[in-house]
């Protein structure tokens, strides 16, 4: 396949597509340990328990797949020349809303982290559903490529 990528092409699509399927499947577990770590007493040994299990998860799982996204999607997107396809434009813009939402799930682990957390489990809640909505978009502009 032409492009700068060449053989590799078919391997950083896999890598990239596996990237993807672990930073999600963080996304949607993370907010859902916060909905119980709100239910623990703080200095319990459940709430301890949840910070690490947050902090691993973060650490370990989601922010490395949202690295490995980035970068073989950019790879991606090079190799493959879209960078001016509008469709391309919408799924950067929901992949750069779902980095934003990691942003608020790593800075909301730190308040739980410090015992300091702000918001109620029905927060915690409707917050777990908009990575499901973000990816909701993103695959449907990936494969059906409205415009």
């Amino acid at each position: 396949m032409a492009g700068f990528l060449g053989e590799a092409y078919l391997w950083v699509k896999a890598l990239h597509i596996i990237a993807v399927i672990a930073w999600m499947a963080g996304m949607l577990y993370l907010p859902r340990l916060y909905i119980y770590h709100c239910a623990a007493e703080i200095g319990s040994a459940q709430s301890e328990t949840f910070k690490v299990m947050e902090r691993r998860l973060l650490r370990a799982i989601i922010n490395p797949a949202m690295i490995a996204t980035w970068i073989f999607g950019l790879m991606l997107v090079a190799h493959l020349d879209l960078w001016s396809a509008p469709w391309m434009h919408g799924k950067f813009a929901l992949v750069l809303a779902m980095s934003l939402i990691h942003g608020a799930f790593a800075r909301w682990r730190r308040h739980f982290a410090n015992d300091a957390n702000r918001h109620t489990a029905r927060f915690y809640r409707i917050m777990n559903e908009v990575p499901t909505v973000l990816m909701i978009g993103i695959v449907i502009l990936v494969v059906v490529r409205p415009f």
